[in-house]
């Protein structure tokens, strides 16, 4: 899926002389948690979040600090953090390097980029211009609105061989031994594994099969250290909801 299948398009932007308490009002009123800031020649200069709302001196939330760590500090820093909790201008507390993205770009490059910069939302630019804003909130909006598939395995061997295939490509389950039954749409896991955390990984896999009912849980965790065998809980999952697309 596409960028542009998922973003928030014309995007809310602000100019960088408006005021802080306006772009505010703005965020607000439309609900947003950012803004692209347009120069007047309606390139992207910058973007302005929630985050850069959270110290303001109105609030008496700035950063506070013991002496010895106020001494520590840098003066910059402190010059800087005084700026973003005292700044009256969008332009002043803004961030200036942006991260954005294209419109034919995938979701999987916009995943990327947030968890690399750590940030929330991309302003979806073309040739400098922004034309749209994708965020985690839009993301989250697809997934939910994904149909389930529609074709679904004509019975056990074939949702055997699926599960089978699942695990067969997933470089966590090729450490372990994990088996695989199915009865009358039942799966069953039973093995062992190296690792506790591969066995709902392995549980994961096959309620993801179409046609699978419910999983059995029958796998058997093998300390690798101490070579102290677990048996499996006496538990199953009963309900499986159609799988996403």
């Amino acid at each position: 899926m596409l960028i542009q299948a998922v973003m928030n398009a014309p995007a809310i932007t602000v100019g960088p002389a408006m005021s802080v308490i306006d772009a505010v009002r703005i965020m607000l009123d439309h609900r947003v948690s950012g803004l692209p800031v347009i120069a007047d020649d309606g390139n992207l200069v910058g973007i302005v979040s929630e985050a850069d709302f959270l110290r303001r001196g109105e609030l008496s939330t700035e950063r506070k600090r013991s002496w010895l760590l106020e001494f520590l500090t840098s003066p910059g820093k402190l010059a800087d953090e005084y700026v973003l909790s005292h700044g009256r201008t969008v332009e002043e507390v803004m961030t200036s390097e942006v991260v954005t993205i294209a419109p034919d770009a995938e979701l999987a490059v916009a995943v990327d980029l947030m968890e690399k910069h750590g940030v929330k939302r991309l302003p979806v630019v073309v040739q400098g211009k922004v034309v749209g804003m994708v965020c985690r909130s839009d993301l989250m909006r697809a997934l939910a609105n994904m149909p389930p598939k529609d074709k679904l395995p004509a019975g056990d061997d074939e949702i055997a061989n699926a599960v089978i295939a699942e695990l067969a490509h997933q470089s966590w389950s090729r450490n372990g031994f994990i088996n695989v039954h199915v009865s009358d749409g039942v799966v069953e896991l039973s093995g062992s594994v190296f690792d506790e955390r591969e066995r709902l990984a392995a549980k994961v896999a096959a309620e993801n099969v179409p046609g699978v009912k419910s999983v059995i849980d029958q796998i058997t965790w093998i300390d690798p250290y101490l070579g102290v065998a677990m048996p499996a809980p006496n538990t199953s999952i009963e309900t499986i909801q159609p799988p996403l697309a």
